[in-house]
């Protein structure tokens, strides 16, 4: 090569390392050209200085360690308490002596209600702080924060015990379950579908939420764990792999609820049985009942519940008219298993009940709690990330200490709900911020997405992510079928809550038992307040940026888009010669770029310019055409 030709050369390098010096340094001066615009740049591989590759990687996004992590991540917050209480309340529903207090209701209710939340009779009598809770709630959320301070680096590794550990404690609870007698009745009730009310409304509404909120939909959480992954990550498999482990989830859990709960139906049912036959005795003693009527392989001292349930309906056929008056149970499993128990009462109450009568019971109690408090942690740290990630990509503020306010925060707005009063405001929280608001935020994002940003367009960013086209089947759904099925659950989550009085179950010391109370007026104020501020970021976001009310430059990368060895998906209108693209395949070989109107322009006799197999403009650096982009200072035309 001609030494004239060096020297040229080494200049033409000169200039593109200055002109790139210069995009970043005037980043600030040119942020209203740059803001709309994307740069691309194609990575080669070069021979960097030690220095500059520690500068570079300052810069990088932290990422997970290994698939795996990431996978448990997703799972830990998806699978939350509601797989344990919620989905198998449902499934119940829907076809699936210390004190008088204690002894109106049960040692177990008793002991959840008085000595657990020390509850109040109403929402109104607050009683003061629950130091017991209060000191429970603290260290929970110090569990948090020392977790999530590090980001992903320490969650991450976090995910590994408190994702997994579940697992093996459901795992053990139904290989124990099963042994145990009844457990077979629970888990045949748990598949028998109660067809009477499969044509309501309310089944599949209730149905639909579930499988809505099972995902951890519209919390954020879900978008800041993915946002750590590279972009080559395959998305589509993620989705599928963590929703059917969630649904994997909610069925393992719902078998050992059920078998759980049948086997403490029938401790229950032989309870009964063997009271209801201490009358049919004293009965039988007295007269009331004829000793005739009673088959002679009947025996009393060891009623079988064949045998019971053969007297019962004979006594009941024989005293037709006398028959109420003599108060005899029926004694079915069935009806035990009916007793619909949700939210806390089914994990605190029902199955809790249930492992008393358990061998080793407290190993079981033990082990089962800390399953709960597994799956609470695993879906905060998504809830956290979801809103802590946010907040440091815009504002580029330190994570560490933005994650301890977060947490400090969010500890004080706990202490609602750890006064004698908060499991009240745990029903309020539940039904009135988490429910209608999410669910309008998740129907947004999906206009957003469909129709704002354009399917079409989606789904080209998905193709170039993945490698492939994804199924047809992905475009209806999301054009068309979700919107409207998340419109006709929004509708009947409105008509539902219209039509029933806004209220709550209180527990009524005197009575020992449950009764429905209404907000009072200033109740019904906090309600409508928790469904406004939870939708209200959505428009003033949406002000702030329409109006650019706020500066987002920051000095650094946050006003330009980088990405590496990429083909441009978006279409550029290149209009002849002033079409502007450095072709080559390494730095040395490209001319410097010019900041002008258009996008960068050809070195005179440069190669031809290259297109990807789809038409669209690839290697190269690339900036997208801007009609009003000023030109940069320092630039000037090749």
């Amino acid at each position: 090569m001609p030494k004239n030709s060096k020297v040229v050369k080494r200049e033409l390098d000169d200039e593109v390392i200055e002109s790139v010096k210069d995009l970043l340094s005037n980043e600030d001066s040119g942020e209203d050209a740059f803001k709309k615009s994307e740069l691309i740049v194609d990575v080669q591989e070069e021979k960097d200085t030690d220095a500059e590759e520690g500068s570079e990687g300052e810069d990088e996004r932290p990422a997970w360690s290994n698939k795996l992590q990431y996978i448990l991540a997703q799972v830990g917050f998806s699978v939350g308490l509601g797989n344990v209480w919620r989905f198998p309340y449902l499934c119940q529903k829907n076809g699936g002596d210390v004190e008088p207090e204690c002894e109106k209701s049960s040692a177990t209710t008793y002991y959840w209600y008085r000595e657990a939340l020390d509850i109040s009779s109403s929402i109104s009598e607050s009683g003061g702080l629950n130091w017991k809770m209060t000191a429970c709630l603290l260290a929970a959320w110090v569990m948090v924060c020392l977790a999530m301070i590090k980001g992903i680096q320490s969650s991450g590794k976090i995910m590994y015990f408190s994702s997994l550990f579940p697992y093996v404690v459901l795992i053990c609870f139904l290989i124990r379950a099963l042994l145990l007698n009844g457990s077979m009745d629970g888990i045949r009730h748990m598949f028998t579908p109660k067809l009477e009310i499969m044509l309501e409304p309310k089944v599949w509404r209730e149905a639909a939420t579930q499988v809505f909120f099972a995902l951890g939909l519209g919390f954020g959480g879900v978008i800041a764990f993915s946002s750590y992954n590279k972009r080559e990550n395959n998305c589509h498999f993620d989705a599928v792999l963590v929703s059917f482990i969630n649904f994997f989830t909610s069925v393992l859990a719902t078998l050992v609820v059920f078998a759980v709960l049948g086997f403490k139906a029938n401790v229950l049912n032989e309870k009964c049985i063997a009271q209801n036959s201490e009358m049919i005795i004293k009965f039988l003693k007295m007269g009331n009942i004829s000793q005739d009527i009673i088959p002679h392989h009947v025996n009393f001292s060891a009623m079988t519940a064949e045998d019971y349930h053969l007297v019962y309906d004979i006594v009941q056929k024989v005293k037709e008219e006398e028959f109420p008056a003599l108060h005899l149970s029926s004694c079915l499993i069935e009806d035990e298993l009916n007793k619909a128990v949700q939210g806390t009462g089914l994990a605190f109450i029902a199955f809790t009940e249930a492992m008393t009568h358990f061998p080793a019971s407290p190993f079981w109690s033990v082990m089962f709690f800390l399953m709960l408090i597994n799956l609470g942690l695993g879906s905060m740290f998504g809830t956290i990330e979801g809103i802590i990630t946010p907040v440091v990509d815009t504002f580029k503020v330190r994570k560490e200490i933005l994650t301890v306010i977060c947490c400090l925060l969010a500890f004080c707005i706990g202490l609602i709900f750890v006064q004698r009063s908060g499991n009240y405001f745990v029903t309020m929280f539940d039904d009135y911020s988490a429910t209608l608001p999410l669910l309008i935020v998740v129907i947004l994002e999906n206009i957003a997405v469909s129709f704002v940003y354009g399917i079409d367009k989606f789904i080209e960013d998905l193709k170039d992510m993945l490698g492939f086209a994804p199924s047809r089947y992905y475009y209806y759904m999301w054009k068309y079928i979700s919107p409207l099925m998340l419109l006709a659950l929004l509708v009947a989550s409105l008509v539902n809550m219209v039509l029933s009085p806004p209220g709550y179950n209180a527990w009524i010391e005197d009575k020992a038992s449950e009764e429905f109370l209404t907000y009072p007026s200033w109740g019904m104020v906090v309600c409508i307040s928790l469904m406004v501020l939870a939708i209200l970021p959505v428009p003033v976001i949406y002000i702030i940026r329409r109006c650019n009310l706020i500066d987002d430059s920051s000095g650094n990368l946050a006003s330009v888009t980088y990405k590496r060895g990429r083909v441009l998906k978006e279409p550029v209108n290149l209009e002849g010669d002033d079409a502007s693209l450095i072709h080559g395949k390494i730095t040395s070989e490209m001319s410097s770029p010019n900041f002008g109107k258009n996008i960068y322009r050809k070195q005179s006799g440069s190669p031809t310019l290259d297109t990807a197999p789809n038409g669209r403009y690839g290697i190269g650096y690339l900036m997208a055409d801007v009609p009003d982009m000023p030109d940069m200072p320092g630039s000037s035309a090749l």
